[in-house]
């Protein structure tokens, strides 16, 4: 049973930045594509960013790009999500995702290829 916990959330003001971990445990990191999803109160969960198993690949969705970067270091079974010129429509709680293969094509997307999930850590932007 893998166990993911993320860390980093907290309150930043928009045009600021702000960086997530999510360390996994109880599986062999490297073998599993990575991923960070967000729900916003009211709203359905929605991917954000997607990583292989060796960082060669990455997906973002197109409201992030230019502004977060996903990475991932296997040395530390660690995956972040790097969040720059935050804007108050980034404010939700924010998921670490483990999927089910290696490699995370567009099914990155899809949370029924995830494998496991974080508790979430709270992002709130004020303007």
């Amino acid at each position: 049973q893998a166990r993911l916990v993320e860390s980093g959330g907290g309150l930043v003001q928009a045009g600021g930045s702000l960086r997530l971990s999510c360390a996994v445990s109880r599986v062999t990191f490297s073998m599993y594509g990575m991923g960070w999803f967000r729900q916003a109160p009211g709203k359905e969960r929605e991917f954000v960013a997607a990583i292989d198993w060796n960082g060669a690949s990455t997906n973002y969705v197109n409201s992030v790009k230019g502004r977060f970067t996903i990475s991932r270091d296997n040395a530390k079974n660690t995956v972040y999500v790097q969040m720059n010129a935050q804007k108050v429509e980034d404010t939700a709680v924010y998921y670490c995702a483990r999927y089910k293969t290696p490699n995370t094509p567009a099914g990155a997307t899809m949370t029924g290829n995830v494998a496991s999930w974080g508790q979430g850590t709270q992002v709130a932007v004020s303007s």
